[in-house]
Formats: structure tokens, sequence, C-alpha cells
């Protein structure tokens, strides 16, 4: 690609060591005009000027026009909501905090691009993880006419070198980007580089931001109660309110225990392990209670199948498919599980663990009369004579069936 092919692109900026060396380092390059655009998709940062410090940062360092903008809401409704009801946790731990923010990002990118008059958007992903083929696949569908740069794959800097060229060209770079890469947003919080890439050896204490040491978690248990209305969080201990409201309170609840710290040897949708740690508090204890709530208002089929569902979801979303038709399919099927989906579950939260303790749901399916041991129980128990003679048949047939077959080959 010359540089003539590139006037004006617009960054996905976070203020961040990547972002901050692209900045400067496509006006070299591309000789191109730079937009910047930052999302505010609940980052945890200590002063809520930060924002306007990073629009700020882009600007001092060329950028023609910067953009931050509030993702919060849409973020929780039309991203977050999915994960709940599909009960994502991919390969059994990581609730796709990082994944789905992706792809809000690339739509709002593509908006702004094509707002300014972009030919180009530019991100920081590399070459190895995930978020590349999260973001270019996106962009590429909505909007082809837009070129991609990727110049963490391009310049072949690593991290290292990155601190170099910061240096060399007076980019300022926070203390708590030195050590570690992370990504944040308020469904969970990513840790990655030094001492993390090195799978045997204990992440220490400074690789977490969010959850309290274990010194500190109480010393007795907690018990809240989580409420669904169709699968989506609509309140905490018998106060209505709104999904993204219950997700910011039990983020606060659930990190004074210590709960969701999350270490993963990933699989990449490229093929490379990968050693991934995880702050995810208010994901665990969500996903975990409307899984409870859900199991309890469907049959068994539909329990064994909605597992099948949820784990093709969350292999879709985790690598790069959002826009997939079989999305829509897969989506419209859960979306349908969930609409009895509705009641609450209470879950106990202690010493860094919560378990579901309590469920209740005016559509579950547990019936008292028929499920007690005592002596007033509604069930036939007489029924299990014919029951087990008719359900075990098949199988009593196959067994007599193969040992005759084995004997009859002994003889041979």
């Amino acid at each position: 690609m010359t540089e003539q092919q590139v006037k004006k692109v617009c960054l996905m900026y976070s203020g961040g060591l990547d972002t901050s060396c692209m900045l400067k380092w496509i006006q070299e390059h591309y000789n191109a005009e730079i937009v910047t655009f930052t999302a505010d998709l609940g980052q945890e940062m200590i002063d809520p000027s930060r924002f306007k410090q990073i629009e700020e940062k882009a600007k001092n360092a060329g950028a023609v026009a910067s953009y931050t903008v509030d993702l919060k809401e849409e973020f929780v409704n039309e991203y977050i909501v999915p994960v709940i009801k599909s009960n994502a946790f991919y390969q059994g731990s990581y609730p796709l905090s990082t994944a789905v923010g992706r792809y809000l990002i690339a739509k709002k990118v593509v908006e702004i691009a094509l707002k300014e008059g972009c030919d180009a958007v530019a991100h920081g992903s590399t070459g190895k993880g995930n978020d590349q083929v999260r973001l270019d696949v996106y962009v590429k569908a909505v909007a082809p006419q837009l070129k991609i740069l990727r110049p963490m794959i391009e310049w072949g800097m690593g991290r290292d070198d990155e601190m170099k060229y910061a240096q060399k060209h007076g980019i300022p770079i926070s203390n708590q980007n030195k050590k570690y890469s992370t990504d944040e947003n308020l469904w969970g919080r990513s840790a990655e580089c030094d001492i993390l890439e090195h799978p045997n050896e204990v992440p220490p204490q400074d690789s977490l931001e969010w959850l309290s040491p274990p010194e500190q978690w109480p010393d007795e248990p907690e018990i809240i109660k989580i409420h669904f209305n169709q699968g989506i969080p609509s309140g905490l201990n018998d106060e209505d309110m709104s999904a993204y409201d219950v997700i910011e309170k039990v983020h606060k609840i659930a990190v004074k225990h210590g709960i969701g710290w999350v270490q993963s040897m990933e699989d990449r949708t490229i093929g490379l392990k990968s050693r991934e740690t995880y702050e995810v508090p208010a994901a665990e204890i969500l996903i975990k209670g409307h899984k409870a709530l859900e199991k309890y208002v469907c049959t068994k089929e539909e329990n064994s199948f909605k597992t099948m569902v949820d784990q093709k979801w969350t292999e879709m979303a985790y690598e790069g498919l959002w826009l997939d038709p079989l999305m829509d399919a897969l989506n419209a099927f859960v979306n349908e599980v969930n609409k009895k989906a509705t009641g609450w579950a209470k879950l106990r939260l202690f010493k860094g663990k919560a378990e579901v303790v309590a469920q209740d749901s005016p559509y579950g399916l547990y019936d008292l009369k028929l499920a007690t041991y005592d002596t007033d129980s509604s069930f036939n128990q007489t029924a299990s004579y014919g029951f087990i003679e008719l359900f075990g048949l098949s199988t009593r047939m196959g067994y007599q069936m193969k040992q005759r077959a084995i004997k009859d080959l002994e003889k041979e």
C-alpha cells in the first residue's frame, strides 16, 4: 500500500502505548490526516476527565479531530445481554468482555470514518491475537470500501521497541501502561505481557486492578438476589433497575469479595495457545445466576440443546463471526428460550467464590408435590415398573446380543 492510497484515517484510539505510537507512525508513514475515536465502554478510570486528557493527547500529537463516544448503555443492551442469555463462557472461563466490545467499536469507527470522509481505519491489534479478526471481518462486511491499516503488523515493533519509539518522539505514556498490556470495560478487564506470558508462573497481585486482595475479603458470606426479566438482568435485592445499573452494583459487591479472577490457557482463533488473565466480577455472578434460572424453567431436552447452542454462539462471538447469518438463527433460539427466563437467583459470595443457592420463577418446572419424598407425594411410584421395562429395553437387548457375539467369536 502506497502513501497516495491513504489520505485520511480514523484510528481506534485508547491513548495507551500502542495507539499513541500508531498515531505518530501513520502520519509519518502514510502522510495522512488522523481522526481518533475513543469508545467509552465503562472503563474504570481513576478520574472521569481522563477521556478529555485522551482527546487532548491525540490533538497534541497531530489528530485533526477526536471523538469520544459514550457507548455504555448500548454495550450493555445490545452486546452484554446476549452474552448473559447465551451463558457465554468461552472454553468454560472467559465471558467475552473484550471480544463483544470490539464489535461495537468496529460499528462506531465505521460510522465516524464515513462521516469524516476517511478512506481507511486503523487499529492496534497484533497478528497473533483475536481482535484483528473481529475488527477486520466486521469492517470489511459493512464498509468494504474502507482500507484497514494494522500498524502493529506493518511496523514490526515489539513492546520494548514501542517504548523506545515513544521516548524518541516525546509520546507521554502513563506508568500503569509500562508493565502490562491491559484492556477493560464494564464487563471485564484483561492483562497480558511481562510475567503473565509465562504459564508456569503464578500471576502476581500487581496484575490485578479491580479485585480486593485475599487478606481484605470479608469473613462473613453475603447473599445477593439477582432478578431477571426474559433473561435480562432487571433488579438486585428486590429493587428494580436497568441491566446497566445491575451490572454496576453487582461489580462493586463482587470486587469486595474477590470474585471473578480467571486464569485461562486459551485457544485463540488463529490456533495459538495463550495464557490469559481476567477480572470479570459482575460477569461471573450474572451468568451463573442466569444459567441457574434458565435451567429451572426449561425442560430436560431444552437444557441439553441450549448447551450446544450456547457453545456455538460463544465460539462464533469469540472468533469474529458476529455478523455471520448463523448468529441470527442462534439468537432467535436463545431469545425464544429466554422468554420464560423470568424470576430470580440468589448467590452466596464468600472468599472469592460465587455459588447459586436458590432460585424461583413463575415458570419454574419444579413441582414439590411430585418431587417430595414425603408420604403425601402425588407421584405414582408404581409407574416406574413399566417405565424402566420400556426405557431399558434397547440397552438390555444390545448388551445381551453383544455378549452372544463375543461368545460366538471365542468358539471360532
